[in-house]
């Protein structure tokens, strides 16, 4: 492994628009602020074009409610409140994660959410009409569902919903396990989504992100996870594959990756190195460090073992090159947001994107319609939500 390359620059006064000096091909990545410091943490971030205009739209939710901002211009729509009474949970002010999937099959995008309860909020027809978007639940059983992601688990042609029950026997019926949630024959009239426990008890010490991919070949899409075993949970460090079997609604066979990973948060396969075996590609959210786990044989490489509390994790092709590469973001409010180049042989060069920006969750979208991927980002601990303006495949141009 040849050594890390670390570029820094510095950073320009906090402006709507930010522009961020860069010292590679890349570019400069410029900040765009869609919602400054709000009272709360903003904690997971999703885009979708929900008005149909041609433009992606944002939604989140902090301080209370879930938020849609209407691009270009970012007017914040409120499409749902929190309050007691809709499940057995009490909700906090934000969501922990979401993602988005069409839970009803109309052909639109619905809002997933976890806060305490596992729920969907269903896209309207108008979505800025200003009217609250239907709340329901999806499973108000589970607890500590850290992450939400969507895959075709049993292949049946429809996405199922991936979620952790990451608390102890004392706060839920279905302690340091991971689901994956079917939908329902009618999900609006539905009290519960269709729940099948495939790691059973088997994922303990705060379980946070998944993956989810054909980890072995076999057809079958398996399950990845990390543990962070710090902040009181025991049991954790981790990192692991879940290897699907026949039967789906079984459990699940666990392959442990690597212990004593202090901080252990995400994990997401995919081949980085074009020899057609699946790789892991991980980050230490509540520790420091990036690293990956090459295959067949799941050789751990460490890639950048200094920055710290990298929280959020993406894989994509950000230089437009054919390969995956990775997107990290630190959790507190001096942050460094970075993207990790992958050379095509699992060589990465690492390239910062902006410094003291915070981050719970990020995503890769084209948020500008230019045909490149940008980065847009949930603040967390800086309380703000931005998106990075991806310059490399213009600059290419």
């Amino acid at each position: 492994m040849k050594p890390l390359i670390i570029l820094t620059f510095g950073l320009t006064a906090l402006l709507s628009t930010e522009c961020i000096p860069a010292a590679d091909a890349s570019g400069v990545w410029d900040r765009h602020i869609i919602q400054r410091p709000a009272k709360g943490m903003i904690n997971g971030a999703t885009a979708n074009d929900f008005d149909g205009d041609g433009r992606m739209d944002v939604i989140t939710s902090f301080d209370g409610k879930v938020v849609v901002f209407r691009a270009p211009d970012w007017k914040p729509v409120t499409v749902h409140t929190f309050a007691p009474g809709r499940s057995r949970n009490k909700p906090r002010t934000a969501c922990i994660h979401s993602c988005l999937m069409d839970a009803d099959g109309d052909g639109d995008l619905d809002f997933i959410g976890s806060n305490n309860t596992v729920f969907w909020l269903e896209c309207p027809s108008k979505p800025f009409s200003g009217q609250p978007w239907t709340y329901r639940t999806v499973d108000d059983e589970i607890a500590g569902t850290h992450c939400l992601i969507t895959g075709d688990v049993n292949r049946d042609g429809k996405l199922d919903l991936i979620a952790n029950s990451g608390r102890n026997e004392n706060a839920t019926a279905f302690p340091n396990s991971i689901t994956w949630l079917e939908l329902p024959a009618d999900p609006r009239t539905a009290e519960n989504w269709v729940r099948h426990v495939f790691a059973d008890k088997d994922a303990p010490g705060g379980s946070h992100y998944m993956g989810f991919g054909d980890v072995n070949g076999d057809g079958r899409p398996d399950i990845s996870c990390a543990a962070k075993g710090t902040d009181g949970f025991i049991n954790g460090k981790w990192f692991a594959w879940w290897e699907q079997p026949n039967d789906p609604t079984d459990v699940w066979k666990k392959h442990l990756l690597a212990e004593d990973e202090e901080g252990a948060t995400n994990i997401v396969p995919a081949d980085f190195d074009s020899d057609e075996h699946t790789d892991f590609f991980a980050t230490r959210g509540h520790g420091k460090g990036v690293l990956w786990f090459r295959g067949p044989d799941f050789k751990q490489i460490e890639i950048d073992p200094e920055i710290e509390f990298p929280h959020s994790l993406a894989v994509a092709d950000i230089d437009g090159d054919g390969h995956l590469d990775a997107v990290t973001c630190g959790k507190e409010a001096n942050g460094v947001a970075a993207w990790y180049e992958n050379e095509g042989d699992g060589e990465f060069v690492k390239h910062v994107i902006g410094y003291n920006q915070g981050s719970y969750d990020l995503t890769t979208v084209d948020m500008d319609g230019d045909g490149d991927l940008d980065v847009l980002i949930a603040g967390h601990a800086s309380r703000n939500l931005v998106w990075f303006q991806n310059p490399f495949v213009k600059t290419q141009q």
